[in-house]
């Protein structure tokens, strides 16, 4: 299996203000996308993943390292037209309808009418939009103008398909969709590289992920290599006239015995449910050990707020 993306020990800076202070968005990446697998890229906003991805698609040059596409230098024109891209915010001219963008796509392409046609309504059926193809893009709402970016990055059967935040604006219903979607490519035997803070969709369908923080890579691997096996806890439902408790029993703690403890007071087993290291835990922990703007704190909350 060859790597089709390869960042090798990127970084960039940027020079920023009057007195041009230099910040640097992304240090030392490095990890590589092999071919048909589906590939998520992480981390919290701010991390530098929109920065990495326009630095592969030679949107923007690194300050040092370099990244190649299907073996080739990123500027290479030939790499360019065997991938699809679909950035965090696409701007498309609002007068145009669904159906007018992707044949304007498929036109820069070099695909004839016939098969410009075909293609867009192809996709436009696919991402959902079969109806609207006609409509004028100032009045798609933000979830359809996400599937129409999402189908022009699809208008030239590509290899390699990239997307920065392809979640972005839609509802669970969408997201489900384009999940699906992402599969489906992966079936075709394309490859998919995406952007994402929503763990959800990547612990359902990546194959491997790597994991942005502060500029910085922390972690690059498959899941089951990343995640610790160990317990953290066992979670136990009770139930009694009605009534549930939930009980968050340490690893080193008899089960059994609450177990039997619970059965001798009359209370009901509900569940029982061993709970390990998620990629949400992972996430929180590498954020948190690398200290990037109270970001850790902040998950930790919203964990704790959900939870409540």
């Amino acid at each position: 299996m060859s790597a089709l993306v390869e960042a090798d020990h990127l970084q960039k800076t940027f020079a920023l203000g009057f007195f041009r202070k230099k910040v640097r968005a992304v240090e030392d990446v490095s990890f590589t996308v092999e071919q048909n697998e589906i590939f998520g890229f992480l981390g919290p906003n701010g991390a530098g993943k929109t920065t990495t991805l326009k630095m592969l698609m030679g949107l923007i040059f690194p300050s040092s390292g370099q990244a190649r596409i299907f073996g080739k230098p990123i500027n290479d024109r030939q790499a360019k037209r065997r991938l699809g891209f679909l950035p965090e915010n696409p701007y498309f001219y609002d007068y145009l309808s669904g159906g007018e963008l992707l044949d304007l796509m498929g036109r820069l392409f070099g695909l004839d009418r016939a098969a410009r046609r075909k293609r867009a309504a192809m996709l436009l059926d696919r991402v959902g939009l079969g109806r609207a193809g006609d409509r004028a893009l100032r009045k798609y709402s933000k979830g359809m103008l996400q599937r129409l970016g999402i189908a022009q990055a699809l208008i030239n059967d590509p290899e390699l398909v990239v997307l920065d935040e392809p979640m972005s604006g839609l509802d669970p219903i969408g997201r489900k969709e384009i999940r699906d979607l992402i599969v489906d490519l992966k079936a075709e035997g394309k490859t998919v590289l995406f952007s994402t803070h929503i763990l959800s969709d990547v612990e359902l369908i990546c194959d491997r992920v790597a994991m942005l923080v502060g500029g910085r890579m922390r972690d690059v691997g498959p899941l089951s290599k990343l995640l610790s096996p160990r317990l953290l806890h066992t979670e136990v439902v009770l139930e009694k006239d009605g009534a549930s408790e939930l009980l968050r029993v340490p690893p080193e703690a008899d089960v059994d015995a609450l177990l039997s403890e619970a059965l001798a007071a009359g209370k009901h087993v509900v569940s029982v449910t061993p709970r390990r290291e998620s990629l949400e835990d992972l996430f929180v922990r590498e954020v948190d050990a690398a200290d990037v703007g109270g970001g850790a704190e902040r998950m930790k909350r919203d964990r704790t707020e959900r939870k409540s």
